[in-house]
């Protein structure tokens, strides 16, 4: 008897494999895509531009500055001595068309004034870096120093910048010296104390670890409190050029050569009043300027905000 053998749809043999790619059922694609995106999460997406704190930062500094323009022009409307802002601008424009001419040692235009008033900041200000700063570490670090020092910096802080200039005038003889002294003098003090509050507020316990590594005093101070203390000592740095950019005005004013101050004062001397508002704002913009500088170069440092 022969019997019939059924083969099962499953049980047959299947065909061998050829070079060709067969072609992805849907089913596959839409799996791997699945998986794909469970790896890869989606982005958020990005937030609107924010157009109104653009239109606050922009606009109201603007509107600031229109409303002095504008109660500057009311006031002068019948006024025939102080100039209007329509005539101060008119001749900011002259001044500035030529800012960098010579006709003598006590005529020169408002750019060269502007670069040597800068030349003696940048001296005394860089005098008293290297001075304050180190100072003011030792003093922090140290108590007895502090103990010291700090009666004499409390006596000397507040002087006014114009009673050191005749000691300048008498030591040095000169009136370039003597400005640059007074600089000096008048902005080593925020230096100093800022710098002396930043290492008196180190966590002790970085004192601590200093001492049981058995770390020399100049590893304490280049690794644990020049980066703790940072942040205080550009502060002061801030403060001391804004004092020193103050006192440069005042200073040339009374020792006289080419500078700002000096400036100030041979106009008011021909009565110019025009120029002497211009260099009110050229002095205000100049310190602005200095300000912005060192707030960009303070965050560089620094993770908070200064």
């Amino acid at each position: 008897m022969v019997s019939a053998v059924f083969h099962s749809p499953l049980d047959v043999a299947p065909e061998p494999r050829t070079g060709v790619m067969l072609k992805p059922t849907p089913v596959a694609v839409q799996t791997k895509q699945a998986a794909a995106a469970v790896a890869k999460p989606a982005q958020p997406p990005k937030p609107p531009y924010d157009w109104g704190e653009l239109m606050l930062k922009v606009l109201a500094p603007m509107a600031g500055i229109g409303l002095l323009v504008g109660i500057w022009a009311l006031l002068t409307m019948k006024s025939t001595s102080f100039p209007t802002p329509a005539a101060t601008f008119a001749e900011a424009v002259k001044v500035f068309s030529d800012p960098f001419y010579s006709k003598g040692p006590n005529d020169q235009g408002i750019g060269w004034n502007i670069l040597f008033s800068l030349q003696r900041v940048a001296v005394g200000f860089g005098m008293a870096a290297a001075v304050g700063i180190p100072l003011g570490f030792m003093i922090g670090r140290f108590s007895v120093l502090n103990r010291m020092v700090s009666p004499l910096i409390s006596l000397l802080r507040p002087v006014s910048p114009l009673a050191w200039l005749p000691i300048g005038l008498l030591v040095f003889k000169a009136a370039n010296p003597a400005a640059i002294w007074t600089i000096f003098i008048c902005s080593i003090w925020p230096m100093i104390i800022n710098t002396a509050v930043g290492v008196q507020r180190v966590p002790s316990d970085y004192l601590n670890v200093a001492r049981v590594l058995k770390l020399s005093e100049w590893k304490i101070i280049t690794r644990i409190l020049f980066p703790a203390v940072l942040p205080y000592m550009l502060t002061g740095v801030r403060l001391s050029v804004g004092t020193a950019w103050l006192v440069i005005v005042a200073a040339e004013m009374l020792t006289g050569g080419v500078g700002i101050g000096f400036w100030v004062w041979d106009e008011w001397n021909n009565l110019n009043v025009t120029h002497i508002l211009i260099a009110i704002f050229v002095i205000g913009t100049v310190g602005l300027l200095l300000e912005w500088m060192l707030i960009s170069i303070a965050k560089r440092f620094t993770y908070d905000d200064i």
